[in-house]
C-alpha cells in the first residue's frame, strides 16, 4: 500500500480517515477494516451488496486474517464455475504466460460474450485505448477494475491508477498481473456506492462495463460519490448501455423489457444518461464506445475469430462515423459518459 493511498482512504461509513496497524485499518469511530496481501478490504457489512462477490470478499478476508486462508487465489470471490475453476489449476503450472489464469477464466465475465471462446486459451491480452488524454501523472480512480485491464491502459497513458472492486480474488490477480507487466498501481476491495476516499482525492474517475449492472437507484448514489472524490475540475468517464442500441433492444425484448433484477444489465436512454451525469457530477457529454454488444475494443481484434474481427471493424467504423455523424451516436449500444466536476 503506498503513502498516497493510505492518505487519501476514508472510512466508507463515516468518510473518517484511516490508520493502519500491522494487517488491520482503523477508523478513530472503531470501525476496523482487514488488510490482505497489502490490499485493504473496504467493503461494508451493514448494507445489501449489489453482487454476492462482495460477501464472499468479506468473509474470505476475516477468514484470512484469522489464519484461515481458503485458497491461494481466493476463487471463492471471483464467481468462477467449477469447470473454470479446474481451468485456472492447470494453467497454474505454465510458465512463460503474462495473463494470470485467474485473468484467462475471467476474461468472458469482464469483457463480454463475444469472448466466451477465449476462456482459458488467452496468452497475452492487448491493452484497449482509454479514450483520454495523456495522464502526466494524474491520480486516475479505476471503478470496477476486476483483473487491472483498463488500470494497466491506464498507467501505461500517464496516469496513477488505484483500482477499486468488490472481488478479492480479482484485485490480487490484477495485483500480480501489474507486478508480472511492471506497472504501478495501487488496488482496494470496496463498493462504488460508498467509495472508501477523501474528498477530491482524484483527478479522473474511469470505469467500464460497471455501474450498467447496478439499479438506477444505485448508479446515481455512486455517481454521487464519483462527484465527491473527484477535485473540483475532474473529470469522469464511465462505459453505460444505450437502451436504442441493436443488440441491447434484443436484450431487451427477449427479458420482456423488465427493469432488470440483481446484476443484470439497465438500459438508459441517451438523454437520462447525460441529464443524470450533469445532475450528478457537472456538463455532460455522451460519445460512441461500440456498436453489436457491450464490451468490443478494436485492440482485441487479433484474439478473434474472422467473423468477429469483421463486427469489430465495422462497429469502429460506425464510430468514427458518429463523430462526423452525432444521430448515429443514438443507435450505439455501448457509450461514454464524459463530465467534469463542478
Amino acid at each position: 500500500m503506498s503513502a498516497w493511498l493510505l492518505e487519501n482512504l476514508a472510512c466508507p461509513r463515516t468518510g473518517e480517515p484511516l490508520t493502519c496497524s500491522g494487517d488491520v485499518l482503523r477508523a478513530p469511530s472503531g470501525a476496523e477494516y482487514p488488510v490482505v496481501e497489502g490490499v485493504p478490504v473496504l467493503l461494508r457489512d451493514d448494507v445489501p451488496q449489489t453482487i454476492g462477490l462482495a460477501q464472499a470478499s468479506l468473509t474470505a478476508a476475516r477468514e484470512a486474517q484469522a489464519g484461515r486462508r481458503p485458497d491461494d487465489w481466493f476463487l471463492a470471490t471471483v464467481g468462477v464455475s467449477d469447470e473454470e475453476r479446474s481451468i485456472a489449476q492447470r494453467l497454474r503450472g505454465e510458465n512463460g504466460t503474462v495473463v494470470d489464469p485467474v485473468v484467462a477464466v475471467l476474461i468472458s465475465a469482464t469483457n463480454g460474450i463475444l469472448y466466451r471462446d477465449l476462456i482459458g486459451k488467452v496468452t497475452e491480452f492487448p491493452m484497449p485505448e482509454l479514450r483520454l488524454p495523456q495522464g502526466e501523472g494524474r491520480r486516475l480512480l479505476d471503478i470496477g477494475c476486476s483483473w487491472g485491464r483498463w488500470s494497466v491502459a491506464a498507467a501505461r497513458k500517464g496516469y496513477r491508477p488505484i483500482g477499486l472492486d468488490p472481488s478479492l480474488g480479482a484485485v490480487l490477480a490484477a495485483k500480480r498481473m501489474c507486478a508480472r507487466l511492471g506497472v504501478q498501481a495501487d488496488f482496494v476491495v470496496g463498493d462504488a456506492r460508498f467509495l472508501p476516499f477523501q474528498r477530491g482525492a482524484f483527478d479522473n474517475v474511469f470505469s467500464y462495463s460497471v455501474v450498467q449492472h447496478f439499479s438506477k437507484a444505485d448508479a446515481r448514489r455512486t455517481l454521487g460519490e464519483v462527484a465527491r472524490v473527484l477535485r473540483p475540475g475532474g473529470e469522469c468517464l464511465i462505459q453505460m448501455p444505450n437502451a436504442f442500441g441493436v443488440r441491447s433492444l434484443q436484450h431487451q425484448l427477449r427479458r420482456g423489457f423488465h427493469e432488470g433484477r440483481d446484476f443484470e444489465v439497465r438500459y438508459w436512454r441517451p438523454a437520462e444518461l447525460v441529464q443524470a451525469f450533469t445532475q450528478a457530477v457537472g456538463p455532460a457529454e455522451l460519445s460512441v464506445d461500440c456498436y453489436f454488444g457491450l464490451g468490443l475494443q478494436a485492440a482485441d481484434a487479433p484474439l478473434m475469430g474472422p467473423w468477429r474481427q469483421r463486427l469489430i471493424a465495422l462497429s469502429e467504423w460506425l464510430r468514427k462515423g458518429a463523430e462526423a455523424c452525432p444521430p448515429l451516436r443514438h443507435l450505439a449500444d455501448s457509450v461514454y459518459l464524459r463530465a467534469k466536476r463542478s
